[in-house]
């Protein structure tokens, strides 16, 4: 089994890197871009086949560890 976990900053909290990715793609000509947020992917690969407790224990790991939950928030997907 597998989980992603996807962690990503709060709203509100400045995103200096965000910030330059969005302003290096306008100035390659990419105008679309309006803004641009760094993250993280984690890709954790899991024993056992009940998901229901892989993603209990995934939440426990981010909140201990994967995530700074005072700035930072998080997803997780966990695939078979």
């Amino acid at each position: 089994m597998k989980a992603l976990v996807y962690v990503g900053l709060k709203p509100g909290v400045l995103d200096p890197q965000g910030r330059a990715i969005a302003r290096s793609l306008n100035d390659l000509g990419f105008d679309e871009v309006t803004g641009a947020f760094q993250g993280k992917v984690i890709e954790l690969n899991l024993s056992g086949d009940d998901k229901d407790h892989a993603k209990a224990r995934v939440t426990e790991m981010c909140e201990k560890l994967l995530a700074n939950t005072v700035i930072e928030s998080y997803r997780i997907e966990i695939e078979d």
